[in-house]
């Protein structure tokens, strides 16, 4: 559940967007002076800051500015000022919106979900590192689906690159031709499994330059392929 923190003296106002907020399955905490919201506000557990301008203590700008430089989260200036020159300078400061009072509960929890879930999707993009499989001096990078050695790509159809990091993903198992066209063409795939030996064979001789392709790719007679990792080079 995300937690919202109202910092806004108008006890009135504050209680309605509390309950259409709480509605919304939000968890609201309220702070009225700026000082203490300000302390609520460094909290990890706050997801969202809905702040008025006008506060006791440390006013709407401060605590915006102050905030920003510690915490990147969503904060929202809510104020009955309609001036320009105060919705310019609150954005400034580092606030991602300005609602003018009075608005609409509704208006409110519309702009609060948006900026959670704009927050959101910068964090997983963010947190999302490409998934990689590193071998001697070959890199295979399944989420770019680039395989290079130091810096220069080696190119591969797509069912090589796919045979190449399957493999790889499983190293020092055993897998028959059969196994490998289910994993790597499909189940559903019609064709001969001799697709396998022949991609197996392309794979090694575009890694020959780079390492020798036979010891990465072992056959494993009567059985199938088998991926052995080989000890990073120093």
């Amino acid at each position: 559940m995300k937690h919202i923190l109202i910092i806004d003296g108008d006890v009135s106002a504050t209680a309605l967007e509390r309950d259409y907020l709480e509605i919304n399955a939000y968890k609201v905490t309220i702070e009225k002076r700026g000082v203490s919201g300000f302390q609520r506000a460094l909290q990890r557990d706050v997801d969202l800051v809905i702040a008025e301008l006008d506060l006791e203590g440390l006013n709407g700008f401060e605590l915006c500015r102050e905030l920003r430089s510690r915490r990147d989260i969503p904060i929202i200036i809510v104020s009955s000022r309609k001036e320009e020159i105060d919705k310019v300078r609150a954005l400034g400061v580092g606030a991602d919106d300005y609602v003018t009072k009075p608005f609409g509960p509704n208006e409110l929890v519309a702009r609060v979900k948006a900026h959670l879930s704009f927050y959101d999707r910068l964090l997983r993009r963010s947190n999302k590192e490409n998934e990689c499989i590193v071998f001697s001096n070959i890199r295979i990078d399944k989420t770019a689906r680039r395989i290079s050695s130091n810096g220069k790509d080696i190119v591969m159809t797509t069912k090589e690159f796919d045979l190449l990091a399957f493999l790889a993903s499983h190293p020092n198992r055993v897998f028959s031709k059969e196994e490998l066209f289910r994993e790597v063409w499909g189940m559903s795939s019609v064709g001969d499994v001799a697709t396998v030996t022949v991609h197996i064979k392309k794979i090694r001789q575009k890694l020959e330059g780079y390492m020798k392709g036979d010891s990465l790719i072992e056959t494993v007679w009567g059985c199938g392929y088998r991926f052995r990792m080989p000890v990073a080079s120093e």
